[in-house]
């Protein structure tokens, strides 16, 4: 079924019955100082606090909205941040946006497609550093300056203080079947194998 713009879905699953997502687990760096970010900057509340057993550190989930959570793991030993590696370098459009195989390149967050220029405004008057709206379309670049009738989501991509790339993203349109029309990349596919070797001498 065609993704809506409002953000609604019925699932097609015939196997399990899932409803959407119940929670993204991250990890930062200062529990306090992402509670303020997440709580006093982009407004969402503290639902649940959980203190991890034998001094493993705290777990703590924030409302983002239709029944899902976005929780925090802090860990007292967790090893620092690595950008490039697990976390994007860069804003899209500004850098480098590959991230490991098994990392968790950025989350995003559904808003009203009519908020969206409002919303940025906004990001940047709370001091955050929002790249500029990226009108996603189906383009040999992907993006447009301007939305026009083949934009299908248009973003706001910001980082929270442990360089976790965000993103403000809004559907301007159903998704239809001829949305899906590409073959899924293999690992053994020529354009993957010389990417991986032109990269080889960077690392």
């Amino acid at each position: 079924m065609a993704r809506q713009a409002s953000g609604n879905q019925t699932s097609g699953n015939q196997e399990f019955q899932l409803r959407g997502i119940n929670h993204l687990a991250l990890v930062c760096s200062d529990m306090e100082r992402t509670v303020d970010f997440y709580s006093n900057v982009l407004g969402m509340p503290l639902i649940k606090t959980i203190e991890l057993p034998f001094g493993m550190g705290q777990h703590f989930f924030f409302d983002i909205g239709n029944g899902d959570a976005l929780a925090f793991f802090w860990f007292p030993q967790a090893p620092p941040a690595a950008p490039g590696v697990a976390s994007p370098r860069s804003l899209p459009a500004a850098g480098e946006l590959t991230t490991a195989v098994a990392s968790m390149n950025h989350v995003a967050f559904d808003v009203p497609a009519d908020k969206i220029d409002e919303y940025l405004v906004k990001l940047r008057a709370k001091g955050i550093e929002a790249a500029d709206i990226m009108n996603h379309d189906d383009s040999e670049m992907g993006v447009s300056r301007r939305p026009h009738e083949g934009t299908f989501v248009r973003s706001i991509y910001f980082f929270d203080p442990d360089g976790i790339l965000l993103e403000f993203a809004a559907w301007t349109r159903a998704l239809r079947a001829d949305d899906v029309r590409h073959a899924p990349a293999r690992a053994s596919d020529t354009r993957i194998r010389a990417a991986r070797a032109e990269a080889e001498p960077a690392r």
